[in-house]
């Protein structure tokens, strides 16, 4: 198995469910830097997490779980630290890990991660070579990590086939809060977290400064 400089893959060290048991927001911010660790067979690819966003309960009108418990999103009002993957567009899937004490709906999706492990793979499963586009959006970054709904509730905070890891953490100068992406309702809080001036991140144009823009 090759190796990242700086990174061992066998002292990957799941975050603990604590980590996913405090406000939303709190743990979107902090998984900036983390790594999403994915067990392919025997192949390692891993990934450090630089864009995210915070969906938290059933007030939240971007919620999934703004109209209460379903069948879908049922994974959302159980224990934190569990992967809740989901189907939109009859084409992408997009990985949120549950946050917060059971029984409360919210979660954090990680929109955007930066290759480190496994690129050759991750290029294979994206039918695309370009570095900074493998994975810098929900729907790439699972296509990348071959992440589908059979990875729907799974413990991230276990090493297995799929996991966070303690990764890197990134200071609060290099971090940018702005909207959220792809919304109709709900983009007016600054709930999306991202790694300043970092190529792989989904889009670094603000939401909320363009919804304030003066018309001309």
């Amino acid at each position: 198995m090759k190796k990242t400089p700086g990174i061992d893959p066998q002292k990957l060290t799941p975050l603990p469910r604590e980590f996913f048991n405090r406000p939303t927001l709190q743990v979107a911010r902090d998984l900036l830097g983390r790594y999403l660790v994915r067990r392919l067979g025997s192949e390692l690819l891993v990934g450090k997490i630089v864009e995210t966003e915070a969906y938290i309960g059933e007030g939240d009108p971007a919620c999934h779980a703004a109209r209460g418990k379903t069948p879908r999103n049922a994974v959302m009002y159980g224990p934190p630290g569990y992967a809740y993957i989901y189907f939109i567009y009859g084409m992408y899937f997009c990985l949120n890990v549950v946050t917060e004490e059971e029984g409360f709906p919210a979660a954090v999706l990680i929109r955007a991660v930066e290759p480190l492990i496994g690129m050759e793979t991750m290029a294979k499963l994206r039918k695309q070579t370009k570095p900074t586009v493998l994975a810098s959006g929900p729907g790439k970054l699972c296509q990348a990590f071959s992440l589908t709904r059979d990875q729907n509730g799974l413990d991230l905070c276990i090493a297995g086939e799929v996991f966070l890891a303690e990764g890197e953490p990134v200071p609060d100068d290099r971090v940018m809060v702005d909207g959220r992406i792809g919304i109709r309702e709900g983009n007016e809080h600054p709930w999306r977290f991202f790694v300043k001036e970092n190529p792989h991140v989904s889009r670094t144009t603000p939401v909320l400064a363009d919804k304030t823009k003066t018309p001309r």
